[in-house]
């Protein structure tokens, strides 16, 4: 299911390309599963933008909540590399469309709906 925010999408890597995604942006750390790279037609990939492994993996541990989880990614997201590569997909969300690809089962409770809102504040 495909979530908006004006110029930033959010659909799971494993639907089918639309003409209207404008620039994908594969937003995981990780190669989805059972999907060939020619089949998911990935623009960009900034592994900068991730999650990190630790954070990850705190997450989908037993411990692991939403809100918490968003504050530790909203830290790393301010480190240089991320805050750069955040910059970047923020400009090119600026001159048309994008749409941020994700393997995860519930985009809405995963890393992509921190980066849509993100990516839809003006930077400072």
């Amino acid at each position: 299911m495909a979530a908006t925010t004006p110029g930033i999408r959010v659909r799971r890597i494993y639907e089918t390309p639309s003409p209207d995604d404008g620039v994908r942006i594969l937003v995981d750390r990780l190669w989805p599963r059972g999907l060939a790279r020619t089949d998911a037609r990935v623009d960009e990939w900034p592994k900068a933008l991730t999650p990190s492994t630790e954070l990850r993996r705190w997450y989908h541990g037993a411990e692991g909540t939403y809100e918490e989880f968003r504050a530790r990614y909203e830290e790393e997201l301010a480190e240089p590399a991320a805050a750069e590569a955040l910059d970047r997909v923020r400009d090119l969300a600026a001159r048309g469309t994008i749409t941020l690809l994700t393997a995860a089962k519930d985009p809405s409770l995963s890393h992509t709906s921190v980066l849509r809102r993100l990516l839809a504040e003006p930077s400072g």
